[in-house]
């Protein structure tokens, strides 16, 4: 499975990377996406380090699944443009919270509501 973290330099995009590792999550790549000024630059993963990217470079990747944080506008411009290309977007901004056409969920609660249409998730932080 391929992941894309946006937002990866940040405070929870770093947590998020400790989350799957912590957790053994089973990616087979890692996409980590940043703002311009950090293109070029790495991030480790299981002492593995990664080339962070564009935005537009992940999107041509063919991601599985896009882990947003990065905020809110960033999602609302971005997010659509993946779920576009099939990537299941779960996005931790408040950009979906309020869009009834989003499901917001929390998975120990309802993530029974998830079907494979549903391609951008809200994720409360």
């Amino acid at each position: 499975m391929k992941i894309a973290i946006v937002g990866v330099t940040g405070m929870v995009g770093q947590e998020m990377l400790k989350v799957l590792e912590e957790f053994n999550f089973p990616l087979t790549d890692l996409i980590p996406v940043a703002s311009e000024k950090s293109i070029g630059q790495t991030v480790n993963y299981k002492n593995k380090l990664y080339n962070i990217v564009r935005l537009q470079d992940a999107i041509e990747s063919e991601i599985d699944i896009a882990i947003f944080s990065a905020g809110g506008s960033i999602s609302l411009e971005w997010a659509p443009k993946f779920a576009e290309k099939g990537t299941t977007v779960i996005d931790n901004s408040s950009a979906w919270r309020m869009d009834d056409t989003k499901k917001l969920i929390v998975p120990e609660i309802n993530a029974h509501l998830l079907t494979k249409q549903d391609k951008i998730i809200a994720n409360p932080n």
